[in-house]
């Protein structure tokens, strides 16, 4: 058995997540964990990004009013059209 990394569960139906970009294998018991040690936090709010986010660069965001909070202006997205109607 495999332990969950994050809260060191020995757990019979473990999962593993592997990069592909350098073949790192983590193995987790629940999504809970996975999502606390792989999820990106937002560099404005802080706030764990769950869905696609924002990338300006190196840095992560958990959408475009974030980005433009800190400075980038140029990065927009629809959500503001579709709760404005």
């Amino acid at each position: 058995m495999k332990r969950c990394e994050v809260c060191g569960n020995d757990y019979e139906n473990p999962f593993e997540v592997k990069f592909s970009n350098d073949n790192k294998s983590h193995w987790f018991d629940c999504f809970e964990c996975a999502v606390h040690r792989l999820a990106p936090n937002c560099n404005e709010c802080g706030v764990r990004i769950l869905g696609h986010g924002v990338q300006v660069g190196n840095h992560f965001f958990c959408g475009a009013h974030c980005a433009r909070l800190n400075g980038h202006k140029e990065i927009v997205d629809h959500s503001e059209k579709i709760f404005s109607q």
